[in-house]
């Protein structure tokens, strides 16, 4: 059903067709690296994040993670992700299949991280745990309808 809405999402900007449907999980970061013979940092993972205005969706490079002295300073609150339940109520997307695409609730404000811009392409999941699609990082923010790019994120490396 998600990633009907994905396809449904993507057929505006003639990109319906290009959804990779993987035989095997893609539901991390790791599985989802592996399935399409990627280096992790482009595997593009989207994460949620309460907010008083509603939910703050960000995709970040795969590579990365939050930075919550960075991610208070952008949003001024504490990174606090949303349970998959909030998740699936919020975005309609399953946690492993989370993407910005086919977003159907105006309360879902989606930013793009900085770590995205490292590479020509990436790899954003389609609404199920073993789809994908690649798309340029332009072509992402453009069919995410994303607000900004932020700087919110460290190399999982620095910690």
């Amino acid at each position: 059903m998600s990633v009907e809405k994905v396809r449904e999402h993507l057929s505006r900007y003639g990109k319906s067709e290009e959804i990779i449907i993987l035989d095997k999980s893609s539901a991390t970061v790791e599985l989802a690296a592996k399935a399409l013979g990627v280096e992790e940092g482009r595997i593009a993972k989207t994460l949620t994040f309460a907010s008083e205005n509603g939910v703050i969706m960000l995709v970040t490079a795969g590579d990365v993670k939050i930075d919550n002295k960075k991610f208070k300073t952008v949003f001024s609150i504490k990174a606090k992700m949303l349970s998959p339940e909030e998740v699936i109520n919020s975005t309609g997307h399953a946690v492993g299949g989370v993407c910005p695409f086919g977003i159907e609730n105006d309360n879902v404000k989606i930013y793009l991280d900085e770590s995205l811009r490292r590479f020509k392409t990436v790899y954003p999941a389609c609404g199920s745990g073993n789809s994908a699609i690649e798309l340029r990082v332009e072509e992402l923010e453009k069919i995410s309808g994303a607000i900004s790019y932020v700087d919110v994120c460290k190399f999982i490396s620095e910690t």
